[in-house]
């Protein structure tokens, strides 16, 4: 079976074409020859079945013994010129009372045949021919001691030598042509199996050219036929999900170099600048406090990286329980109302509802969105957290005025380190994780999270499934 499967698919395909057809053409061989054969032994039964009807007639018209006697001299004189025709004419006393020049069978066995399969063909050996013969029992107008018939056994044969020859030769002729039929079939094969495989050739080099930075190559699909087209189709398929994956490796790695690189080179610089020179305690303190602002914003970058990367692997492990929403957004209310007065924007809930969640995740998503909410308000308007329950969930939303969010923007605002203003990249606002951390939350629940701005309005919403709904998430998760 392993040598099977190391054999190409040209080879396979080449000897399956060749097993069918040998395998139809001796099938039809060996009907014709049993065709063939049929048709001889009905040719051979017709000649004996009329010589043996000739025999019984002609045994009826016998009276006497000197009747019987002329009677084997008028079955001499009929075969004249039946050459390979033999007839034995054997009386009740099992002995031979005529027979033909070459029909020296056993008289034994021609009554055996006689009682046991009257008028049915046997074939007999007599040292190197063959025959094929009838045996039956006939009665005579010859009346015995006890008044009835008198019954002798008569054996008709003919020699099937020519025909077994003939069979013979058909035979060595049939093998011989599948033979041909099977190279020549193998040869045609592969040539017709080679020319069919050429599409899938042609796929592998092209696949063979797709690397790293060339995932942009697809396979064609309305140039191949209709069995790979659905495969290339797959093949295409995947290698844009690659090539989405892998840039959106290529940008985050570029990404996290850019936000690490900032505050490594401050750390550097003012630590250089620092030992330039001796100072006093009082600077050593002030500087070593900017150090660890820095240190405290790097550690906070890792940390949410370290629980993107949990959630990407389904390793984020929820602690699930019954909330009440209300009492978690009045919660993060009383946590940002500094900021939100700070800012002179009011905070508003409407509506409440229960869900089974993890309460911390479920914490620092709504507090990612009410962050992000408060830092672009207009001051002196209103952050509303809308809680709405559904028919399998709950709907949160979270909507703030201010400067709205362009549509190319919104489609990438969950997309890790990304910022609708880049100007604002260094600032000490926050990592640029949130929203991606928001939006992984969201899915590790079972949910979905999307975006909308318009007429001055962004909106965030969240909709979480109940918890029937999201047993199939909480198994991926855990």
């Amino acid at each position: 079976m392993r040598a099977l499967n190391r054999i190409s698919l040209t080879q396979r395909l080449t000897l399956m074409f060749v097993l069918a057809a040998s395998s139809v053409l001796l099938g039809l061989g060996f009907v014709v020859a049993a065709s063939v054969e049929q048709h001889f032994e009905d040719l051979d039964m017709e000649v004996l079945s009329g010589k043996m009807e000739l025999t019984r007639q002609a045994l009826l018209r016998v009276h006497s013994q000197q009747g019987l006697t002329e009677f084997t001299h008028q079955l001499a004189y009929s075969l004249v010129g039946h050459h390979g025709m033999e007839v034995m004419v054997i009386d009740a006393d099992e002995a031979v009372i005529f027979a033909t020049g070459h029909a020296g069978f056993d008289p034994a066995l021609v009554i055996r045949q006689a009682t046991q399969a009257s008028n049915q063909p046997a074939l007999w050996q007599l040292d190197a021919q063959t025959y094929r013969g009838l045996a039956a029992r006939f009665p005579t107008a010859i009346a015995d001691a006890a008044g009835q018939p008198l019954r002798v056994y008569v054996a008709v044969a003919a020699d099937i030598g020519h025909h077994q020859a003939y069979m013979q030769s058909f035979l060595q002729t049939l093998w011989l042509f599948v033979a041909g039929a099977a190279l020549l079939t193998g040869m045609l094969g592969w040539v017709a199996v080679h020319r069919g495989l050429a599409p899938l050739r042609a796929m592998r080099r092209q696949a063979q050219g797709v690397t790293a930075q060339q995932l942009s190559q697809r396979l064609p699909v309305n140039t191949i036929p209709r069995e790979l087209a659905e495969l290339a189709q797959s093949l295409n398929e995947m290698l844009a999900r690659l090539e989405e994956a892998f840039q959106r490796l290529t940008e985050f790695s570029s990404d996290i170099a850019h936000e690490l690189r900032t505050p490594v080179s401050n750390l550097l610089t003012q630590t250089q600048v620092t030992l330039s020179r001796a100072r006093g305690a009082d600077d050593y303190r002030q500087i070593l406090e900017s150090n660890a602002e820095e240190f405290e914003r790097m550690a906070r970058m890792i940390s949410d990286m370290l629980l993107l990367a949990k959630s990407d692997h389904g390793l984020a492990l929820l602690q699930r329980q019954e909330l009440s929403l209300a009492d978690e957004v009045r919660a993060l209310f009383d946590y940002f109302d500094a900021l939100a007065e700070e800012k002179n924007v009011t905070l508003r809930l409407l509506g409440d509802g229960t869900v089974s969640a993890d309460r911390l995740m479920l914490r620092r998503a709504l507090g990612n969105l009410l962050s992000n909410a408060l830092r672009h308000a207009d001051p002196a308007s209103t952050v509303t957290v809308r809680v709405q329950m559904l028919e399998r969930g709950v709907e949160i939303s979270v909507a703030n005025q201010g400067e709205p969010i362009a549509p190319e923007h919104l489609l990438r605002v969950f997309d890790r380190f990304f910022r609708v203003d880049p100007a604002r990249q260094r600032s000490s606002e926050g990592t640029g994780l949130g929203l991606a951390i928001t939006q992984s939350i969201v899915q590790a629940h079972g949910g979905r999270i999307s975006a909308a701005s318009n007429e001055g309005v962004t909106t965030f919403t969240m909709s979480l499934p109940d918890q029937l709904g999201s047993e199939h998430v909480a198994a991926r998760v855990v």
